[in-house]
């Protein structure tokens, strides 16, 4: 059950940073956390490809937050 808890909390922070990318680069790196703990979540509850593939998305995220912003 605290596993449950744990990745609603988890997908909620990590859409909610998502929705609010657009209003800083604060919110893109937030997401990339987001993604993280969505990636235990999926490891936690035994759904490895879940796990997987929000790294990948923590990794492009983190690329994107370290890009310079364009004029």
């Amino acid at each position: 059950m605290a596993v449950t808890i744990y990745g609603v909390a988890a997908l909620s922070f990590m859409m909610l940073m998502y929705a609010l990318e657009r209003r800083g680069r604060g919110f893109v790196f937030a997401f990339g956390v987001g993604c993280l703990l969505s990636s235990a979540y999926g490891f936690l509850s035994g759904a490895w490809p879940f796990g997987v593939v929000e790294i990948v998305w923590a990794l492009i995220a983190f690329q994107r937050f370290r890009q310079p912003l364009p004029l």
